[in-house]
């Protein structure tokens, strides 16, 4: 348990206190940009693994019960969190590190991005969430919460350093689209767009989603589904 609360600190710090801070400037003025990536990304693997190993060997502590209705909530909900995650990760955004020209498109604020700004970080946050509800032990609290909450604060972290970098340019988007999904929608600012999104997008999303839950068992050692 306790390699496990380091490893979410070292994951955690690295991105608050790194990522999005001066910093980060500091090391890309030393490294470049290509080399603060490459040195982020792999510091960011380190962490991964480090908390999966450390979440792998923890003791079974049991905080509350799961309701089983729980397990059944948490089907949709991670196909959902993969479409999330799928579809932002393929979607050109200004967002993302490199996307500054995606500013200068028609329409900036297409597909995805129609929903959220921040597709993927919402798909890791209903994905956490998720295993937080059929999950009652506190290794599991640890590590799917300190995600979430990551997860979480990541969309007003980044949005900040976006309106402080591209200035004007940053405004249209950022009055079309949202956070929070489907805010901007809500408010008649956007509109949804399947075909936009992708339906390839859609069908690598789903077929990811039936292959983690078919090789749940053989990765984590539980059912996926109820």
């Amino acid at each position: 348990m306790r390699s496990l609360i380091l490893a979410v600190a070292y994951f955690l710090g690295i991105h608050l206190f790194i990522s999005g801070t001066r910093l980060r400037s500091v090391i890309v003025a030393r490294t470049g940009e290509p080399g603060f990536l490459t040195l982020f990304s792999a510091l960011s693997v380190v962490g991964m693994g480090w908390m999966i190993w450390a979440y792998s060997g923890s003791d079974l502590v049991p905080v509350w019960m799961p309701n089983p209705l729980f397990h059944w909530l948490a089907v949709p909900l991670t196909l959902i969190a993969f479409v999330f995650i799928f579809a932002g990760l393929t979607t050109p955004s200004p967002t993302v590190v490199g996307g500054e020209s995606a500013l200068a498109a028609a329409d900036p604020a297409s597909g995805m991005l129609r929903i959220t700004r921040h597709p993927f970080l919402w798909g890791v946050a209903l994905w956490a969430l998720t295993h937080l509800l059929v999950n009652g032990d506190l290794a599991s609290m640890i590590l799917f919460g300190s995600l979430l909450i990551l997860a979480l604060i990541g969309p007003v972290l980044i949005d900040a350093k976006c309106r402080s970098r591209f200035g004007e340019k940053w405004k249209p988007f950022e009055a079309r689209t949202s956070n929070v999904p489907f805010g901007a929608i809500a408010a008649g600012h956007n509109h949804v767009s399947i075909d936009e999104i992708g339906w390839s997008r859609l069908a690598i999303a789903v077929a990811a989603w039936v292959t983690m839950i078919l090789l749940h068992p053989l990765f984590f050692g539980e059912r996926a589904l109820p």
